[in-house]
């Protein structure tokens, strides 16, 4: 039975309502913490504390709570998509909150990360990025809209839903992680920790749209060679032993790159109902050893998003990667130096997309959820990534990202979110959860 069924819906919707002081509170707390999204070898910052008041406060309102620092081998089988050996979750724990359901009904996980990207530069913000201050209508810093703000709608919601109900037919679960802007790692590291369940809501900031698509993203890093030379001093022709700037030869690259960008856009397997068309995007750039000599290497980095219908068999992206290796060949090879000095493209991280039918159940029961507390939304797609996709692929459990508008003031100075809005979402979630795991 749902809270519409029961006569309920009114009641949860104004109990949520009333915790708009207590949400907007929990979300300044959360800020407070520095969790800036970190390096492998950074040391770590204040990421256990953050899951402590969670823990503490989760426990109060009736949760068994699990908190725990996955060992670093537990993300060992999906090395390819962590990118290296190196990440500890020494002082990073992860967070699981489960309030049992009473009579077998679907369970639902909220999910959302607890890291958020760094803060510089941060003699841009206004104000302090971690004082979490109110500015009118609107609640400002690092994290507010991606996704602390997110995870206290989530955790308002899934305490007032307890609180007003009681138990629900199916379990309810709060599952907070680190690592999701670096990686993914801290879904993955709770997976192997044996969280499961029927689905997953992730209140990113969507719009309120509920997005059942993401793309996956893999980083390929061109290096191109040269030959080391005296830059005052005239040149005889590379094939008479001159230098060859590798500067100059990147450019080369860099044009291949923008012309597969270009062919990924007119091309009819890039189209998608959700997304939009695969892209590479020159992101890091870097060459030279000293200011009066021919540089004798060059780098280029890129960062290649890919569609769900391009991923290998296994849900990856060696496909897209043979695909850039071979154009980024072809345009090389047309130049003398480059066929006999082919450049060198190495990989990062593969973090792999997924998706679930615009019309699976979940996304209709988060789709009519937040029509009934005033968010109407349309199904959707998230262009970059989030944690919803391991859920799908590690365990085939379907997920959709739905929270507080808007994606474009994540990552930005003077991020910020409408206290409204996260209310809106909490009671949206609240709503979706009833529905989900049944009275």
């Amino acid at each position: 039975m749902s809270a519409r069924e029961s006569g309920k819906e009114e009641g949860l919707l104004s109990a949520v309502a009333a915790q708009r002081d207590e949400l907007t509170a929990l979300a300044q707390a959360l800020i407070r913490f520095d969790t800036t999204a970190r390096d492998p070898e950074d040391p770590p910052r204040e990421e256990a504390a953050l899951q402590a008041l969670l823990a503490d406060r989760l426990r109060r309102a009736g949760a068994e709570v699990d908190v725990f620092e996955p060992a670093s081998d537990a993300i060992a089988p999906w090395q390819r998509q962590i990118g290296t050996d190196r990440l500890s979750f020494a002082g990073r724990p992860q967070l699981i909150a489960r309030w049992p359901g009473n009579s077998g009904g679907r369970s639902l996980i909220l999910n959302g990360h607890i890291d958020a990207v760094s803060v510089e530069p941060r003699s841009a913000w206004s104000v302090d990025p971690f004082a979490g201050e109110i500015s009118g209508s609107r609640l400002i810093g690092r994290g507010a809209c991606d996704m602390k703000g997110g995870v206290a709608a989530m955790v308002i919601a899934a305490e007032t839903v307890v609180a007003e109900l009681g138990p629900l037919a199916g379990d309810l679960i709060v599952n907070t992680v680190t690592d999701e802007e670096s990686s993914g790692a801290g879904v993955l590291a709770c997976l192997a920790h044996g969280l499961d369940g029927d689905a997953v809501i992730v209140p990113e900031p969507s719009g309120f749209d509920t997005w059942v698509a993401c793309r996956g993203s893999v980083t390929p890093t061109v290096t191109v060679h040269g030959r080391p030379g005296h830059a005052e001093l005239p040149q005889p022709p590379w094939q008479e032993g001159g230098a060859v700037n590798a500067i100059e030869k990147l450019q080369i690259v860099v044009a291949a790159v923008a012309e597969l960008r270009q062919h990924w856009l007119e091309r009819s397997d890039q189209r998608h109902p959700h997304l939009a068309p695969g892209t590479v995007v020159p992101v890091l750039v870097s060459g030279g050893e000293w200011f009066v000599s021919y540089p004798a290497r060059a780098r280029l980095t890129c960062e290649l998003m890919y569609l769900p219908t391009a991923a290998d068999e296994h849900g990856e992206g060696r496909a897209v990667e043979r695909e850039f290796i071979e154009w980024i060949r072809a345009a090389t090879e047309a130049d003398p130096w480059l066929r006999e000095h082919p450049p060198e493209v190495s990989w990062g991280s593969d973090i792999p997309p997924a998706e679930i039918p615009g019309d699976h159940p979940l996304a209709a029961t988060v789709l009519a959820a937040a029509a009934r507390a005033g968010a109407a939304g349309a199904v959707g797609g998230f262009n970059s990534w989030h944690d919803g996709a391991s859920f799908i692929r590690v365990k085939d459990i379907p997920a959709v990202a739905f929270g507080p508008p808007q994606t474009a003031d994540a990552h930005v100075v003077d991020e910020g979110v409408e206290i409204d809005d996260l209310v809106t979402c909490a009671q949206a979630l609240a709503l979706a959860a009833v529905e989900w795991c049944g009275m």
